[in-house]
C-alpha cells in the first residue's frame, strides 16, 4: 500500500471517528424524551405534571405571551416520547397544552384563558408548573398588568448587551433587548399609559443609557427610556393611541411587540356588566317568542315569556355576549325581565311594572296589619336617649314626630337609669333595629393628644458711655480756702461721678453744677452699670474737672417649655386650660362701671378624628398668652394663638407652627461736632449695640389609646 493510499484512509478514518462522535453527542442529547404531562388542581391552582425519562439540570428556560394568553417551556436535547401533540385539560384557567418538536428541542405550550404567571420547579425526572392564580391578583390587575417572565437566576449583576428597535411588517413596533443569559428575570407591567420593563440583576452600559426617539418609524411606539435602578435595568416604553402587546423571552434575547389594536366593524363592542358567552345570532322575521327560546336553549335558562308578548324581529348579531344580545332584543321591543334563580320572566315593561307595584302594595297592607311586638336592647356604650335621636328624627312643623328608621306604627323610649331601648314594631323591623345597634353601640376609641410648646429667648447687650463734667469750688468755700485746698489731692477716684468729686478734697460736696457731658451706658432691661470716675482738683484756681466712664455687657439665653395634654374620645371636642384672668373696668352706657376680667391662659382646644387607615386628623386651636405692659385702661395681654387642621400618623410629632423674631439695634449719641472729633471724639458720645432673638415652636403628638394604653 502507497504512502498517499494510507495519507486518504487515515483522512477518512478521521473524518468517520467525528462524525461517529458527533451521532454520539446528539444521541447523548436526544436520550431525555417527555413521557406524560398532566394537568390539576391544587390548592385553587393549576398545576401541570411534565414527566422526563432524565433528570433535569435546571429548570427550561421560558417565555410568556399576553395575546394570546400563552406559556412556553423549550426543554434542549429532548424529545416527544407521548405519542400526541396536545393534552385537552379545560381546568381553571389552563385550556390545553401542545408538545412541538423541532429538531433536537421540544417545546410546552400552556394555552391559557387569561394571561398570568408561573413558577417551575425540579423535582428528579419530574417538572412542576405552578400558574398563579388570575383571582389571586385580579386587584392588582386593576391598576397595572404585570408578567413576570422568568425569577432571576444569577448570582452575579450582568450587563444587558444591546437595546434596539425595529419597524415591524405589520407596522408593529419591535423592542429587542440581548441578555447577557437565559436566566436573566424580567418583570413586564403595564402603567398608566406606558409599559415598564424591569430586567432583574442586571446592569446598564453607559452606551445603552439613552431616550430613543423612533416616532420616525411610523409606529404606535414614541420613545424609549432605558435607565439604571439600583441593581435592575428599568426601560419605559411610551406608546400612543389604542395599542396591545405581546412579549416573549428566546435564549438571550428579549422581545416586546406594540401594536395598533385592530377594530372589526362587523363586531359589536362588548357593553360594560356584560360577561356572558359569545353567540351569533341571524334571523330573517322571526318571532320573538322563538328567538327568546334560541337563547334559552343556548343558555341552559328556564325562560318564561308573557302571553302579552308577541310580534316578529330581523336581526344580526355577531360574537355579542348572550346577555346584551337579550338586551338588546327586550330594548327593542320594549320587554322588561324579573329574574329569580335560574329562571327569567319576559313580559312588557308596563305589565312588570304593574305586577311590582302590587307585590310591594301587598307587602305594605300586610305590614299595616302585622301585629306589634316589644323587644328591650340593652346598651353598653352608646346613651339609650342618643339612640332615640337616631331612629326617630326631630318634631316636625305639625307638630308630629317623622320616623326614619321605624315604621308608621312603630315607637321606641328608652330607660335612662338601667340605660335600655324598648322598641316597638312589626318582627322585620325590629330585626333591622337590632342590625342597626349592633353598627351604633361600640366602643368609642380615645386619643390622647399632647402639645409641647417652646419659647427659646437669646439676648445680648454692650454698651459704652461717659459722664465730663467740672466745677468750681470758690462759691462754696466763700474765697478763703475754708477747705484745706492746699493739702487736698489733686487727683481722685472713685466709683462714679459724686464719689470722685467727694475724694477730690471738696468736704461735704456729693453734687456737681458743671455737668456738660452726660451720655453714660444704659441697657434696656438693666437696672445698673459699671463706672469709673477720675478727678484733677486745681488748688490755685479751686476748680477741679471730673470724668466717668461707664461700660456694660448683658448676655442672656432663657427657655420656656409648656406641655398640655388631654385625653378625648373619636370626634369629640376637648378643652384644657392653665392662666390667670385679669380685672379691669367697662363703662356701661348709664355711666356705672362695672368689674370684667380678660384671660391670659394657655390653652389646648382639640377635635380628634381616627381615619379608617389609622391615622388621626385634629382640629387644633392653641392658646399661649402671657401678661403684658400696664397701660392707663389696665393690663395688656401678650398673645400667640395657632389655629389649623392637620392630618398625622398614629403617634407620630409634627410641627404645626412656629413664630421667630430677631430684632438688632445698634445706637450711637454723642455731641455734634466734639464727638467726631479723633480719639477725644470718644470723650463726647456713648455707643450700645443690642440683639435679641425670640423664637417659638408648637409640637403635637395624637396616640390611640387601646386597652394596654397608648399605641404606637
Amino acid at each position: 500500500m502507497t504512502t498517499k493510499n494510507i495519507w486518504i484512509m487515515s483522512r477518512y478514518r478521521n473524518a468517520l471517528l467525528a462524525v461517529a462522535a458527533t451521532f454520539a453527542a446528539t444521541m447523548a442529547m436526544a436520550q431525555s424524551a417527555i413521557e406524560a404531562v398532566t394537568g390539576s388542581m391544587q390548592g385553587g391552582a393549576e398545576v401541570v405534571r411534565v414527566e422526563l425519562s432524565q433528570p433535569l439540570s435546571a429548570v427550561p428556560s421560558g417565555f410568556a405571551i399576553q395575546s394570546p394568553a400563552r406559556i412556553a417551556l423549550d426543554f434542549p436535547g429532548t424529545s416527544n416520547a407521548m405519542g400526541r401533540s396536545s393534552v385537552d385539560v379545560n381546568q381553571g384557567n389552563l385550556k390545553s397544552i401542545n408538545i412541538v418538536q423541532a429538531g433536537d428541542r421540544a417545546r410546552l405550550v400552556l394555552n391559557l384563558k387569561q394571561a398570568t404567571s408561573y413558577q417551575a420547579e425540579v423535582q428528579g425526572k419530574v417538572l412542576l408548573i405552578s400558574l398563579v392564580p388570575v383571582t389571586a391578583s385580579a386587584a392588582a390587575a386593576q391598576q397595572a398588568t404585570v408578567a413576570v417572565f422568568s425569577e432571576s437566576g444569577n448570582a452575579e449583576t450582568l450587563p444587558l448587551k444591546d437595546v434596539d428597535f425595529r419597524r415591524g411588517s405589520d407596522g408593529s413596533g419591535r423592542i429587542i433587548v440581548g441578555l447577557a443569559n437565559s436566566q436573566v428575570g424580567v418583570d413586564l407591567r403595564q402603567q398608566g399609559k406606558g409599559l415598564t420593563v424591569d430586567f432583574l440583576r442586571s446592569s446598564l452600559p453607559e452606551g445603552l443609557r439613552r431616550r430613543l426617539d423612533v416616532t420616525d418609524f411610523g409606529t404606535s411606539v414614541q420613545n424609549i427610556t432605558t435607565s439604571q435602578q439600583g441593581e435592575r435595568v428599568r426601560m419605559v416604553i411610551e406608546p400612543v393611541g389604542e395599542w396591545e402587546h405581546s412579549a416573549y423571552q428566546s435564549d438571550n434575547q428579549f422581545v416586546v411587540e406594540i401594536r395598533q389594536k385592530k377594530v372589526d366593524l362587523s363586531k359589536l363592542t362588548k357593553g360594560p356588566g356584560y360577561s356572558g358567552e359569545k353567540l351569533s345570532l341571524n334571523f330573517q322575521n322571526i318571532e320573538v317568542r322563538s328567538l327568546l327560546q334560541v337563547i334559552a336553549d343556548f343558555t341552559n335558562f328556564n325562560i318564561v315569556t308573557s302571553d302579552t308578548v308577541t310580534g316578529a324581529l330581523t336581526l344580526r348579531l355577531k360574537d355579542v355576549p348572550w346577555d346584551q344580545a337579550l338586551q338588546i332584543i327586550m330594548d327593542a321591543k320594549g320587554l322588561g325581565m324579573r329574574k329569580s334563580g335560574t329562571v327569567l320572566w319576559i313580559a312588557p315593561k308596563d305589565e312588570i311594572d304593574a305586577r311590582t307595584k302590587k307585590d310591594f302594595e301587598a307587602a305594605l297592607a300586610i305590614q299595616k296589619l302585622e301585629p306589634l311586638k316589644t323587644q328591650a336592647f340593652q346598651l353598653n356604650y352608646a346613651k339609650a336617649a342618643d339612640m332615640i335621636t337616631q331612629l326617630t328624627s326631630s318634631t316636625g312643623s305639625g307638630g308630629g314626630t317623622s320616623t326614619r328608621f321605624l315604621s308608621e306604627r312603630g315607637s321606641a323610649i328608652s330607660e335612662p337609669r338601667t340605660n335600655q331601648l324598648f322598641v316597638t314594631d312589626t318582627p322585620s323591623k325590629l330585626e333591622e333595629v337590632r342590625q342597626l345597634l349592633l353598627s351604633l353601640d361600640v366602643a368609642v376609641r380615645q386619643v390622647l393628644i399632647e402639645a409641647r410648646i417652646v419659647e427659646a429667648r437669646d439676648s445680648f447687650g454692650r454698651s459704652l458711655g461717659v459722664r465730663l463734667g467740672g466745677t468750681d469750688l470758690r462759691a462754696n468755700r466763700g474765697g478763703d480756702g475754708g477747705y484745706g485746698i492746699g493739702g487736698d489731692n489733686r487727683v481722685a477716684f472713685g466709683t462714679s461721678y459724686n464719689n470722685a468729686v467727694a475724694s477730690s478734697g471738696a468736704g461735704g460736696t456729693t453734687t456737681t453744677t458743671g455737668n456738660f457731658v452726660n451720655l453714660p451706658a444704659s441697657l434696656s432691661n438693666v437696672n445698673s452699670v459699671g463706672s469709673f470716675a477720675l478727678s484733677i482738683f486745681n488748688s490755685a484756681a479751686n476748680r477741679f474737672l471730673t470724668l466717668e466712664l461707664s461700660a456694660m455687657e448683658a448676655d442672656g439665653k432663657g427657655r420656656i417649655v409648656s406641655s398640655p395634654r388631654i385625653i378625648t374620645a373619636d370626634q369629640t371636642k376637648a378643652l384644657i386650660e392653665q392662666g390667670t384672668e385679669y380685672p379691669y373696668s367697662i363703662t356701661a352706657p348709664n355711666g356705672a362701671t362695672t368689674l370684667a376680667f380678660k384671660k391670659a391662659v394657655l390653652k389646648l382646644e382639640v377635635t380628634p378624628q381616627i381615619t379608617p387607615e389609622g391615622n388621626i386628623i385634629l382640629d387644633l386651636d392653641i392658646n399661649k398668652d402671657s401678661r403684658g405692659e400696664t397701660t392707663t385702661q389696665g393690663v395688656a395681654i401678650d398673645t400667640k394663638h395657632i389655629k389649623t387642621q392637620i392630618l398625622i400618623e398614629n403617634g407620630g410629632t409634627v410641627v404645626i407652627g412656629g413664630i421667630f423674631e430677631m430684632e438688632d439695634t445698634n445706637q450711637e449719641n454723642k455731641i455734634p461736632v466734639l464727638g467726631d472729633v479723633p480719639v477725644v471724639g470718644n470723650l463726647f458720645k456713648s455707643r450700645t449695640k443690642e440683639s435679641t432673638k425670640r423664637e417659638m415652636l408648637v409640637f403635637i403628638t395624637p396616640k390611640v389609646i387601646s386597652d394596654r394604653g397608648p399605641t404606637r
